[in-house]
């Protein structure tokens, strides 16, 4: 099962770190200019694309099942992959990249409604944990495998490697089978939706959850944009990408895996607490190294503090998720449609404002990740003060039947 999650993970991060070596050459494919930033909307647009497919796999996957919507996902991925490969231009290439993330969308948003099919509360943020850990192997690799294709070709065999990874994800689906229980299967009339995606908005607890992932994303998604072009046009190291790309991957995943330990001592929420506020703390230290530096502090001073603050950020994201589905057992596809839309397709805005200012100093991308990290923990704050015993889709009310685990107890301090 954590082999299975840990893979649907890969596939839809291989679409944003497999294609960030080939960002130069797709530029001057395509006559963009040096240090275009349009080449950062190859991953905007993947992005926004996940973003979009979100409530749509979510919402229908209560009701038909998880496998059917992932099969469908996997062949917008394969599609989205090829057309990728086959662009004749930068227009197009960024409408196959939009297609390519609405089929990562599947993925994305069944794998938490998967997991809380199957575990709730601290196991549940425990075996998210575990599963990021490995998956974050891949982000750590995806551009040296990058690079190796490359050289035996164009940007464009890149590409390629995502209608492998899609139609594989296929089969494994199938053979994994369906998690989702008769009993929780829900219709898909319009105001059964309505009132599913009433209850997760509703419910302060999952909503400030999900605002704090929102905002933690934005912080993330500034360096995942802009860490190819700070690399290469600012510090002129382009050639190290990959392994530097990698080194903060596996840095993230360290700090993920040791946090399994606490999760399951101190509960999801102290983890989420602690992440963040080491994350604001962090940033605070690097918003006044970068000021009293003109924004370029020396190369391997902004790599460690880049690498500290994604590692402290990224404890949030399995502990909040695994709180914000706490109450949602009975719209899970649904709740994890309406997270998923809000946190991928907020960060992508957020990180987005900050992008367009990184030209030539790291300034912005310090700033960025301080204010995003306030903002997270002001949501979390307001989280707290929400419960998180499981409510009834129909009235939006405490359902007192759906507490199926005395951990559920532990979770409101």
């Amino acid at each position: 099962m954590i082999a299975f999650l840990a893979f649907l993970s890969v596939l839809l991060a291989f679409g944003v770190d497999v294609s960030l070596p080939a960002l130069d050459e797709i530029r001057s494919s395509f006559d963009l200019g040096p240090g275009s930033g349009a080449v950062s909307l190859i991953v905007t647009t993947y992005l926004l694309g996940m973003a979009a497919g979100q409530m749509f796999y979510g919402t229908l996957s209560d009701r038909f099942g998880r496998v059917p919507l992932l099969l469908v996902g996997f062949g917008l991925y394969a599609a989205g992959a090829l057309g990728s490969a086959l662009a004749p231009d930068m227009n197009v290439l960024l409408a196959a990249r939009f297609m390519w993330g609405v089929g990562a969308a599947s993925p994305s948003v069944l794998r938490p409604a998967i997991a809380r099919d199957l575990y709730e509360g601290d196991q549940m943020a425990r075996i998210t944990s575990i599963v990021m850990a490995i998956f974050l192997i891949g982000p750590a690799l995806a551009p040296s495998v990058g690079e190796l294709i490359m050289l035996a070709g164009s940007w464009r065999f890149v590409f390629i490697g995502g209608v492998v990874l899609a139609l594989t994800a296929a089969g494994w689906t199938v053979r994994f089978g369906e998690t989702l229980a008769d009993e929780n299967r829900r219709s898909v009339h319009p105001a059964a939706i309505g009132r599913a995606f009433r209850t997760v908005i509703r419910n302060r607890a999952s909503f400030g959850y999900i605002l704090s992932m929102t905002f933690s994303f934005g912080a993330f998604f500034i360096y995942l944009d802009s860490g190819q072009p700070i690399i290469s046009e600012i510090y002129g190291r382009g050639e190290w990408f990959a392994l530097l790309f990698a080194g903060s991957s596996i840095s993230i995943a360290a700090a993920v895996l040791i946090s399994t330990r606490y999760t399951t001592r101190n509960g999801a929420a102290a983890v989420a607490r602690f992440g963040v506020a080491a994350h604001v703390a962090t940033a605070a230290v690097f918003t006044v190294v970068a000021l009293t530096t003109d924004g370029r502090p020396p190369f391997w001073v902004w790599y460690a503090f880049l690498c500290l603050m994604s590692s402290f950020n990224t404890l949030l994201t399995p502990t909040a998720n695994a709180l914000a589905m706490l109450p949602m057992a009975r719209l899970a596809g649904a709740a994890s449609g309406v997270l998923g839309f809000i946190t991928i397709g907020g960060g992508a805005f957020l990180a987005a404002i900050i992008d367009s200012r990184i030209v030539d100093t790291v300034t912005p991308m310090a700033i960025g990740n301080l204010i995003y990290g306030l903002l997270a923990f002001a949501a979390l704050a307001w989280a707290w003060g929400g419960s998180l015993d499981p409510v009834d889709p129909e009235s939006g009310q405490v359902d007192d039947s759906g507490r199926t685990s005395p951990i559920l107890a532990t979770e409101g301090d």
